[in-house]
């Protein structure tokens, strides 16, 4: 018991850190907010901040870390027989839980990323990273190459998708944007040509 009450003391700090160092991003921008004012508006010592989060940037850019790494483990553990795109689906739903709004952290990151140019750039190349992994397993389930177009493109639109879903998350726009993706992908040539 005393764990699990340990657990969520931990969780309730990490995400106030993260609220703080968000709206504070984006009210004075990523270079100008320290670990300092950070620490004070999420009424914790600079020490825990860093001890949650080793830098500024690794506070920026922990959601879409987070994100990411869970998607891939949803992708690579898939059980057999599961598609790519089911096992996104599922993880997508799962993770969306429901919900008809995004959630606090997400508006805030969002809104953090539209005053810092610079984080955007960082988390427009991490995407990139995460769409190359989408790509090698789409590719591996299709049995092409993942540099091959095909399985580039279905990654980049995953990546989009995702991103729309989270930004307006409805069951109506869920259902939209996986027929979207399932009939791009029942486009595509099959084999070794996509």
């Amino acid at each position: 018991m005393a764990d699990g009450a340990r657990e969520r003391g931990k969780a309730r700090r990490r995400e106030a850190i993260l609220r703080a160092a968000y709206t504070l991003f984006a009210e004075r921008g990523f270079e100008v907010a320290t670990i300092a004012d950070i620490a004070e508006k999420a009424e914790v010592s600079p020490r825990t901040v860093t001890l949650y989060f080793p830098s500024k940037l690794d506070l920026a850019t922990s959601q879409l870390a987070e994100f990411t790494e869970q998607l891939s483990a949803a992708l690579d553990e898939r059980e057999p027989g599961v598609t790519t795109l089911e096992a996104l689906e599922r993880f997508l739903r799962q993770d969306l839980g429901g919900g008809t709004e995004p959630a606090e952290l997400d508006v805030l990151f969002d809104r953090m990323l539209e005053r810092n140019p610079q984080l955007r750039a960082v988390t427009n190349s991490r995407l990139a990273e995460a769409i190359q992994e989408g790509a090698r397993v789409f590719a591996a389930e299709r049995g092409s190459d993942p540099d091959a177009f095909g399985p580039r493109i279905v990654a980049a639109a995953a990546a989009a998708v995702v991103s729309e879903v989270y930004l307006h998350p409805s069951e109506e726009n869920f259902e939209t944007a996986m027929a979207f993706l399932a009939g791009g992908i029942s486009a595509l040539p099959d084999g070794r040509r996509s």
